[in-house]
C-alpha cells in the first residue's frame, strides 16, 4: 500500500447495561463513549468515529458534541462521525459544526457522510421520505461545494440556493476531511467517484471479499473522472478479548439481541442456530476473538480490499462498557501492532 495504513474505532453509542443488568442511561452512555476515546487515544488508535442515531436503543444524536469534547481530553486520534446522516440535515450546519470540532482539535476532524440505515430522523425533522435519494443527492452537492472552500454559489431542490456566501468558522487546512459511506450499491461507489471523495464500505454481513468489485469499480470511476487514487476505507464490527472462546462468549448474546431486535423491525427472521459462529469465522464479517486471530482477519482483508483505513465498530448493542475498555486496550496494544506487522510481511513477499 502506497497509503500508510489507518485503524481506527467506531460507536453508535449503543445503550449498555450494567453489572446488574440494568439498562444504563443515555446521559451515563455518553460519558462512557468519551472515556473510550480517551483510552484509545492512549493505545494508539488512529481514529474515533462517532454514529448519528435517533432511537432509544443508541444514546448519540449531536456526534458533533460528543467529538468536541473527546477532542478536549485527546492529543493525537483523528475524530469523526461515523456517519453523519446527511440526508436530514443542514450541509451548511454539518459544515461549520465539524469546523468547530476541527478548530478545538487541531485539525483532527473528519466527516464520514451518508444517508444512514436508520430512518427516524427524517419524520423528527418533518422530511418526506418519499425524497429519501433526492435529499441525499442534493446535499451532497451542496456539501461538496463547501469543501471546496471560499464564497459558495449554489442552487438545489431542496434547500434554499446560495449565492457568493461565506461560510464561518473557516478551518486552519481550508477544507474538511470528507469520506462517503456506502453499503456497497454500485451507484453510490460511482457517486463518491464522482465528487472526488474517499470511500468508506460498511461492511456488516457476509465475506467482506464480495465488496472487491465495488473497490475496483470506484478506482476504475476515478480514472475515468481523471481524478487521483483516494483511499478506501472498511467499517465493520467485532469484539476482542484475551481468548477466542471469551471474545465469543463476551459477544454472542448481546449481539444476537441486537441483531433480531433490529431484525425485527425490518421484516428479517430471528437470527438462525450458528449464524454468529458463521460470521466470527473467516467468511464472515464479524471481527471477534483473541488479538492475534482479530489481527490476522483484518490484514486478510485490507489486503484483499487494498483499504488503506480499517475502522473496527467495537460497540454492540448492551455489551458492558468494562468489557469495551478490555476489547479497545488490546486493540490498540496488540491488534494494531500485530496486523501491521503482518501486512509488512506480505508486501515484502
Amino acid at each position: 500500500m502506497s497509503t500508510p495504513l489507518e485503524l481506527g474505532l467506531d460507536t453508535f453509542g449503543d445503550v449498555t447495561v450494567d453489572g446488574s443488568g440494568a439498562l444504563v442511561p443515555h446521559d451515563q452512555v455518553i460519558r462512557n463513549v468519551i472515556e473510550e476515546a480517551v483510552l484509545a487515544d492512549q493505545v494508539g488508535v488512529d481514529f474515533f468515529g462517532v454514529g448519528e442515531h435517533h432511537r432509544a436503543d443508541f444514546a448519540v444524536s449531536s456526534p458533533e458534541t460528543v467529538l468536541a469534547a473527546i477532542a478536549a481530553r485527546t492529543s493525537r486520534i483523528r475524530l469523526g462521525s461515523a456517519v453523519t446522516v446527511l440526508s436530514s440535515d443542514d450541509p451548511v450546519r454539518v459544515f461549520q459544526r465539524f469546523a468547530t470540532v476541527d478548530a478545538i482539535s487541531g485539525g483532527r476532524a473528519e466527516v464520514i457522510v451518508g444517508r444512514g440505515s436508520f430512518t427516524e430522523s427524517f419524520p423528527l425533522f418533518g422530511l418526506d421520505l418519499a425524497q429519501y435519494e433526492e435529499l441525499f443527492e442534493d446535499r451532497l452537492d451542496l456539501f461538496a461545494h463547501l469543501l471546496e472552500g471560499g464564497p459558495v454559489t449554489w442552487s438545489g431542490s431542496t434547500r434554499a440556493a446560495l449565492s457568493e456566501q461565506s461560510v464561518f468558522p473557516t478551518t486552519a487546512s481550508g477544507t474538511l476531511k470528507t469520506w462517503i459511506g456506502v453499503g456497497g450499491s454500485p451507484e453510490s461507489v460511482v457517486r463518491a467517484a464522482r465528487y472526488r471523495l474517499p470511500l468508506m464500505l460498511a461492511i456488516i454481513g457476509g465475506d467482506p471479499r464480495r465488496f472487491r468489485p465495488f473497490v475496483d469499480l470506484y478506482h476504475q470511476a476515478l480514472a475515468e473522472a481523471g481524478a487521483p487514487d483516494l483511499p478506501v476505507g472498511i467499517h465493520s464490527p467485532g469484539h476482542i478479548a484475551d481468548t477466542d472462546a471469551e471474545a465469543m462468549d463476551q459477544l454472542r448474546d448481546h449481539w444476537k439481541a441486537m441483531r433480531d431486535r433490529i431484525g425485527g423491525e425490518r421484516g428479517w427472521p430471528p437470527s438462525r442456530p450458528g449464524e454468529f459462529e458463521g460470521q466470527v469465522g473467516p467468511g464472515g464479517s464479524l471481527y471477534v476473538g483473541s488479538p492475534e486471530t482479530v489481527a490476522k482477519k483484518i490484514a486478510a482483508t485490507v489486503h484483499a480490499l487494498g483499504a488503506t483505513r480499517f475502522d473496527l465498530k467495537y460497540s454492540a448493542g448492551t455489551l458492558p462498557h468494562g468489557t469495551m475498555m478490555r476489547s479497545i486496550q488490546l486493540y490498540g496494544e496488540e491488534v494494531i501492532p500485530r496486523v501491521r506487522e503482518l501486512l509488512g510481511r506480505t508486501a515484502a513477499a
